[in-house]
């Protein structure tokens, strides 16, 4: 079973909401929900592109995968790439890669990710957090912070990633696989 960033966020927002997503039971349409998935979709594309415009062509990468061998790699940007564990799944919307600045220090791998209203949610925080950690464990390296680049003005905010994101995981982890009925017993939100 795979905990994907959807899941987490639904888990974040409404336990019933997030129990049916994994049944695989969406809601019926909303035009508020598709108002919002196009916004941010249209402004995730938009900031990727100034992110590209900022390094050259050579420098950044658009995958679904990362190359083989990341010690070796020079690209400073990589879009739209899919972190998979084997029970984790987040879809990043961009990771820069800081070379090492240093003998003996290691590269840094930094998600970042767009949000496109002008206040950051403790529920964004987690998202990004989330998205470090799926990287982290694919990676088995530490990464200890990550990017929100938010808002009309594109403000970007660097943000630690809670050393306690994993004993959360390891909670809905548990959830879903020991006992997934209690979140039949959880209001409808």
């Amino acid at each position: 079973m795979i905990i994907s960033a959807a899941i987490f966020e639904a888990y974040l927002k409404c336990p019933s909401q997030c129990w049916f997503l994994f049944l695989g039971k969406e809601g019926d349409a909303n035009i508020y929900l598709d108002f919002v998935r196009n916004r941010s979709n249209a402004y995730r594309a938009a900031g990727i592109e100034r992110l590209m415009l900022k390094i050259r062509a050579s420098e950044s990468v658009v995958t679904r995968s990362l190359p083989v061998n990341i010690k070796t790699a020079t690209w400073l940007l990589a879009v739209n790439f899919v972190a998979t564990t084997e029970n984790l799944e987040s879809h990043l919307h961009a990771i820069e890669r800081v070379p090492s600045d240093g003998q003996g220090k290691p590269v840094q791998f930094i998600p970042i990710r767009f949000i496109f209203t002008n206040k950051v949610t403790k529920c964004d925080k987690l998202m990004l957090a989330f998205d470090a950690l799926v990287l982290s464990e694919m990676l088995r390296i530490e990464v200890s912070h990550g990017k929100i680049i938010y808002g009309n003005g594109s403000t970007t905010l660097k943000i630690k990633t809670p050393r306690n994101l994993s004993m959360k995981m390891r909670h809905l982890r548990q959830k879903f696989s020991v006992q997934p009925d209690r979140f039949l017993g959880a209001p409808v939100c």
